[in-house]
């Protein structure tokens, strides 16, 4: 039997990340999603401990002094984390972890990695994008959701994560959805084959 993994995935917005997760997440058995934190307060129809865990910010403040994120980041003034025990919990109940982070949380990820074996051992990255800034551009106009002003922010924000995909270990360029999905599948399964993570004995 393998040993589980944590694929983490980073993409600029708008490139499909969600729908590929989405994806990976009803076709691989034992694969689960990490929770995330947030001090937002749920949506309708969103359930904690599902969508998210949702806290206060002196909670989420507390658990940042006390180390217990693996990541988190600000966002529009609300904060969002992975806890650590989050991922070691589901690592250790034998269950592979999906991360759905954006470069600066895989950076801290990767920084938290360098220290513990076991998510060092685990950790499998990938960085998801178009192959042209172009591309990227006809996507987020193609939503039809965002203002000028955002898409060309989102634009900026792409070039920046862009620059950084030699820090992940695979770098998948978007085609189509189903082409999408076969890749990172790819990378999954070709994961779960490599040679430390395998227990196998040959007996009798």
């Amino acid at each position: 039997m393998a040993a589980p993994i944590i694929l983490l995935i980073s993409a600029p917005s708008g490139v499909g990340k969600t729908t590929v997760c989405q994806g990976l997440l009803g076709t691989q058995p034992g694969l689960q999603r990490a929770v995330t934190c947030t001090t937002r307060p749920p949506r309708a129809g969103e359930v904690p401990g599902v969508d998210y865990y949702f806290l206060s910010a002196e909670d989420f403040g507390k658990r940042v002094e006390q180390g217990g994120f693996l990541e988190h980041a600000e966002v529009y003034g609300r904060r969002y984390g992975t806890l650590k025990s989050e991922v070691r919990s589901r690592l250790d109940a034998g269950f592979d972890v999906l991360l759905n982070i954006d470069v600066q949380g895989a950076a801290s990820v990767r920084s938290a990695a360098a220290t513990d074996p076991v998510l060092a051992a685990a950790l499998v990255s990938v960085f998801y994008t178009t192959a042209t800034r172009t591309e990227m551009e006809a996507r987020l106009r193609g939503r039809a959701a965002d203002s000028e002003e955002v898409i060309q922010r989102r634009l900026a924000e792409a070039g920046v994560e862009a620059a950084r995909w030699r820090e992940f270990d695979y770098l998948v360029l978007s085609g189509s959805r189903e082409e999408d999905l076969r890749r990172m599948r790819v990378i999954f399964e070709a994961e779960k084959l490599r040679r430390h993570r395998s227990a196998f004995e040959f007996g009798g």
